[in-house]
């Protein structure tokens, strides 16, 4: 798909890789607009690039329609969707402190997971009425997951599990989508340099990075922005999960 003055949506659009897919997108041409709870860094993210910012809860159905309202009045039905928003607090099962706090575990799979899945069930109600471009696509869909979908670590089990629905997902829902051409892709990132990692000791990111095996660093959000580029432009990717972590493979903690 050619980019260009194309209607694009981008949850958790105003940070981290959110942040760098808007801007990415906003550069090849297309017309963004920011999801995201922060409406102030939200606002600020549009202005720069020329988009709409709309806040929203992805967690929250009313919101989530409202924001589809907004930003189908700014653009038009958008063509492309890239899910980033998300959230990982961390708690054991069981800990000297008690169990897992149950509202704690549904709150990550509401954000996480059903989240995602929301906004692309209404992004793709809206590509579906589109008139099919010469190629027969009418839109791509691109989810964020995470390696901890596979290597999930201690104190992971609400964040692994939502990663692992949005993982288990992508393959199905490419089928439902299959016939009107819409695709539909995940990238499962590694060890990034989001807002949550940027705010820990210098010490701790460089044993993080160290820790990947090539190239050992921190990932770039860029990076990711780059690869959710090549799949929306590259029509044979479809219903696949892509790993973006420089091989590596967690550890338990």
């Amino acid at each position: 798909m050619d980019i260009s003055e194309k209607a694009a949506i981008v949850t958790g659009g105003a940070s981290g890789l959110g942040q760098a897919t808007a801007r990415m997108l906003a550069k090849a041409g297309a017309k963004v607009a920011i999801f995201d709870m922060n409406a102030e860094a939200g606002q600020a993210i549009a202005e720069e690039i020329g988009g709409v910012a709309c806040a929203v809860n992805v967690s929250d159905d009313t919101s989530v329609e409202a924001a589809f309202e907004m930003a189908r009045s700014a653009h038009g039905p958008a063509r492309i969707l890239v899910n980033c928003a998300g959230i990982g607090p961390a708690a054991k099962t069981v800990s000297s402190r008690g169990m897992h706090p149950l509202d704690k575990f549904e709150q990550v799979i509401s954000v996480n997971l059903v989240g995602s899945f929301n906004c692309l069930r209404r992004a793709a109600d809206d590509m579906v009425k589109l008139d099919p471009m010469d190629s027969g696509e009418r839109g791509v869909c691109i989810n964020t997951a995470s390696v901890a979908a596979y290597d999930g670590q201690i104190g992971q089990a609400a964040y692994a599990a939502s990663k692992g629905g949005i993982v288990g997902m992508t393959l199905p829902i490419a089928r439902d989508l299959a016939s009107v051409g819409v695709r539909v892709m995940t990238i499962a990132p590694g060890l990034f340099e989001t807002p949550l990692l940027k705010s820990l000791p210098d010490d701790v990111q460089s044993a993080l990075g160290a820790s990947v095996p090539f190239p050992s660093r921190l990932g770039f959000p860029d990076e990711y922005a780059s690869l959710a580029q090549q799949i929306v432009e590259n029509q044979m990717l479809n219903g696949e999960v892509i790993r973006l972590d420089g091989a590596i493979r967690m550890a338990p903690k």
